[in-house]
Formats: C-alpha cells, sequence, structure tokens
C-alpha cells in the first residue's frame, strides 16, 4: 500500500501537525482547507524536504469533494491515507436555544463530509489494495457537558459509522478508525480564556 495522504482541515492547529507528521515520515501529503490556509504549511513541508500540495476545497460539498480527490489524485497519486480533520464552528447551545439547524452544523462536518470524502477516495484506495481512513473524534459525548448536545451527538454519530465502515472495508485492506484526543488548544482556541475552555 503507497498513495498519498490527505489532511482536511490542515491549514492550522491540529490538521497542521498531523500533515507535518506524516509528511515527516515520507508520504506526498495534500493539504486541504480553505483557499490560502494551507500555503504555510506546504512551505514549511518542503522546506523540511517532503513533498506537499494545496488542496483547497469545501469538504462538506459532494462535487467540491469530487473535484478536490480527482486533483489530489492527478498531483500525488491515488489516496492511500485520509485524515477526515476538517471542522467548523462549534458553538455552545443549551437546551433551551438547541434547533435542528444546530444540530445540521455539527453533522456536516461530522457525518456528511467523512462519508463524501470516504466514498470518494476507497475506491482508490482498493485499486492500491489498502487503505487507512481516520476520523478525528472527541472525548465529548463521554463527558456529556452542558451546551455540547449537538456536537456530542454528531461526534457519536462519527464514531459509530467509523465501528461499521470498518466493518464493511476490512476485508478491502482499508482500516477505519476514530482517533478521539481531549481537547487541545490550538488557533482557533486564542481568545478562549481558562475559565472558558472545556472541562469535566
Amino acid at each position: 500500500m503507497n498513495g498519498a495522504a490527505l489532511v482536511t482541515g490542515a491549514g492550522r492547529g491540529l490538521g497542521a501537525a498531523i500533515a507535518r507528521t506524516l509528511a515527516a515520515r515520507g508520504w506526498p501529503v495534500a493539504v486541504n482547507d480553505l483557499p490560502g490556509r494551507a500555503d504555510d504549511v506546504v512551505a514549511d513541508i518542503v522546506a523540511a524536504g517532503g513533498k506537499a500540495t494545496v488542496a483547497p476545497g469545501d469538504v462538506t460539498d459532494e462535487a467540491e469533494v469530487t473535484r478536490l480527490v480527482t486533483a489530489v489524485t492527478e498531483r500525488l497519486g491515488p489516496v492511500g491515507c485520509l485524515v477526515a480533520n476538517a471542522t467548523g464552528p462549534q458553538p455552545v447551545v443549551g437546551f433551551e436555544d438547541l434547533t435542528w439547524h444546530t444540530h445540521l452544523g455539527q453533522l456536516e462536518f461530522f457525518v456528511k463530509s467523512p462519508t463524501l470524502l470516504a466514498q470518494a477516495v476507497v475506491p482508490g484506495m482498493k485499486a492500491l489494495g489498502g487503505g487507512r481512513i481516520i476520523n478525528i473524534g472527541s472525548d465529548m459525548p463521554e463527558r456529556a457537558l452542558p451546551g455540547w448536545s449537538a456536537y456530542s451527538a454528531a461526534k457519536a454519530a462519527q464514531l459509530a459509522l467509523t465501528r461499521v465502515w470498518a466493518r464493511e472495508l476490512g476485508a478491502s485492506g482499508i482500516t477505519v478508525n476514530v482517533v478521539a484526543p481531549g481537547w487541545i488548544p490550538v488557533e482557533r482556541h486564542a481568545d478562549v480564556t481558562q475559565e472558558d475552555a472545556p472541562s469535566t
């Protein structure tokens, strides 16, 4: 199994660290983020002797995902490793203010996007003889913090689909896993005070 690594939401934070680490381990890396956000990460990887390309695109849009994976395949080869890390706004919304729209905002990134991405890369992984799909999960479903029900529900759904995919795709040599780190303060949390940080 060879191929390239595609890391979504990799222009900063955890995604950038993942992209740099994969490149350091010899993977050609497609660094996905919104336009203009991935340039510095790609420059860092290339300066360190790795191979990387900017791969902009909205990973919640089906046409964009198809275009993105096609472009990555043309530049770096089939995707052998997918890290679905991209996320959107994560508002704290209490029960009284919760709406279906709030839920949809989280499901877009943690159910729809991983589904679109996996369906786009799996044919290439099968041609390679196997692959790796890694969803970035969360410990929030277990922590059950007030105000985080929409986020936690979407992350729980992500875990469930990952478990089913692991059984469905394993016969093709494709492993599907969730990595669920705790809260990691990155650039998006620059304005979060110690008092406001998620805690048990």
